[in-house]
C-alpha cells in the first residue's frame, strides 16, 4: 500500500520558519524523484521543490528559491521541506509527491493528502 504522508505544517508569522515532513511506504523511495507542491485557494497546483533520486539534484523556481530547500534521508524513506522566510503569498496546501518507474516500464505518480500552511501576522 502506497503511502505518503505529510506532516509539519501550522500556522506562523511572516519572516518565520517551518519545516515540512514526508514519509513514503509502499514503492522504491530511493529511485523515486521526490517533489513539493502548494496549492493557494483559487490557484492551479504548483511546484515549489524537487529532488530527484540520483545525484540528489534539486529544482526550485524563482517565487522559493533562496528560502525554501529539500532535501531526502533515504534511511528515514522521508523528504523534507525547510522553509524560511515565509511569506504571506506562501499560504497554500502543501502536497508530497513521488514519480518513478516500477520495472520493466510502468510509470507512477503518487500523491500525499496535503499539509496546511498558513503564513499571517
Amino acid at each position: 500500500q502506497v503511502q505518503l504522508v505529510e506532516s509539519g505544517g501550522g500556522l506562523v508569522q511572516p519572516g518565520e520558519s517551518l519545516r515540512l515532513s514526508c514519509a513514503a511506504s509502499g514503492f522504491t523511495f530511493s529511485s523515486s524523484t521526490m517533489s513539493w507542491y502548494r496549492q493557494a485557494p483559487g490557484k492551479e497546483r504548483e511546484l515549489v521543490a524537487s529532488i530527484r533520486s540520483a545525484g540528489g539534484s534539486t529544482n526550485y523556481p524563482d517565487s522559493v528559491k533562496g528560502r525554501f530547500t529539500i532535501s531526502r534521508d533515504h534511511a528515514k524513506k522521508t523528504v523534507y521541506l525547510q522553509m524560511n522566510s515565509l511569506k504571506p503569498e506562501d499560504t497554500a496546501v502543501y502536497y508530497c509527491n513521488a514519480v518513478g518507474v516500477r520495472w520493466p516500464s510502468q510509470q507512477y505518480n503518487y500523491w500525499g493528502q496535503g499539509t496546511q500552511v498558513t503564513v499571517s501576522s
